[in-house]
């Protein structure tokens, strides 16, 4: 089996999207050497350009001659050519997106994570929100499965882009392998040390933006005990992230909050152990990464009590209303000071973290291109 997939996020995205793609591929490679992968991108990044090498079973497609002066038309249009002189027997749109002119002899599957752009267009410039749409649509319109990654996800593509439920397959996303390797005393105190943390911290991971609602976040640690201090690990974008910074100086809580917008992605897991808890209290997700990061690096949630974060959390979070501040600073009270509440939810956690092992993922992916094949041999 020739499987294809859309690699651009996993050569170029060093977060989000791309740790997802990455996973995806380097798992599924590893775990089914009896075939072929191939990975088409417009262009690699120089720090991702070695990350799939050693595993024998990959190779990449870039653009060639004048196409490299087009990579986005290229990525559109020109790798279904590709694709096709590849004789590739599925092709998987791993981020929202399948190319134009893929035929009927190569299945097509292409993962949906969220729909941000339908749901929320203000958080976009127009035409960004114009072009993810259409790319959308049309993805969905021409895959033979569509990949959701939670329920809610599924939730929308049958309500807002009406998708036939028959078509839609709920696969769970993990998160990076550097979460599920054993966390050493070693690398925390390091750590510790690098970025100056407090003793007795809650963590707050993610991009710094509106949809993410950190400034709720900092607004509820007026009501949180002054020995409890914030850490906010995420990139500041825009002028929401400006807000922030100015919230955090208008409550004066700079001794308390600190916003750590360059941490280094490995050491992401020793932030996360070194705290009582993580919050996150996002508006709307896909899925919500950072609670199943939070559950891998054995730390107790809160997370919002809406979207797709109570499939992410389970039983093994507390939840409050990500627009309610009084509310989010007594559940974040409880989650650092109450040892009763914060044993339930650690024993909890390994039973909720292991819905989300990539093992389980991977065998659910080569399910899913197994019966594509044999249906198209079937057919034939």
């Amino acid at each position: 089996m020739i499987i294809g997939f859309d690699a651009k996020r996993a050569f170029n995205n060093k977060t989000g999207l791309g740790n997802y793609s990455r996973m995806v591929i380097s798992r599924y490679a590893m775990e089914h050497r009896e075939n072929t992968c191939i990975l088409y991108t417009p262009s690699i990044d120089e720090e991702l350009e070695g990350y799939f090498k050693g595993i024998a079973n990959v190779s990449s497609r870039r653009p060639m001659g004048l196409s490299r002066c087009f990579k986005s038309l290229w990525r559109e249009y020109g790798m279904s050519r590709r694709v096709h002189d590849d004789e590739v027997d599925i092709f998987h749109g791993l981020s929202h997106e399948l190319p134009y002119g893929l035929g009927r002899e190569v299945r097509k599957v292409v993962t949906m994570h969220d729909l941000v752009a339908w749901r929320f267009p203000h958080y976009f410039k127009k035409i960004d929100a114009h072009i993810h749409q259409r790319k959308q649509r049309h993805a969905c319109r021409v895959a033979d499965i569509v990949v959701a990654i939670s329920e809610q996800t599924k939730r929308d593509l049958i309500d807002i882009m009406h998708v036939p439920e028959e078509k839609i397959r709920v696969i769970y996303q993990s998160c990076d392998d550097i979460f599920w390797y054993p966390i050493e005393q070693y690398d925390l105190d390091q750590t510790r040390k690098k970025y100056e943390l407090p003793n007795n911290y809650l963590v707050c991971v993610g991009t710094v933006e509106e949809r993410k609602n950190q400034l709720s976040v900092v607004r509820a640690m007026q009501q949180v005990p002054e020995d409890i201090s914030l850490v906010i690990v995420g990139r500041l974008r825009g002028s929401y992230g400006s807000m922030v910074l100015d919230e955090i100086e208008r409550l004066k809580l700079r001794k308390r909050v600190i916003v750590i917008d360059d941490a280094d992605f490995d050491d992401f897991p020793y932030l996360y152990a070194l705290s009582r808890g993580a919050v996150y209290m996002s508006l709307f997700e896909g899925f919500g990464i950072p609670i199943v990061e939070a559950l891998c690096c054995g730390v107790p949630v809160l997370t919002s009590n809406c979207s797709s974060m109570p499939e992410a959390g389970g039983d093994a979070a507390i939840y409050a209303d990500p627009t309610n501040v009084d509310e989010i600073a007594r559940q974040m009270t409880l989650l650092a000071t109450d040892e009763n509440l914060r044993a339930d939810l650690l024993a909890k956690g390994p039973a909720q973290r292991d819905k989300f092992a990539p093992a389980r993922i991977t065998a659910d992916f080569h399910s899913l291109y197994t019966s594509l094949v044999q249906d198209l041999d079937d057919k034939e």
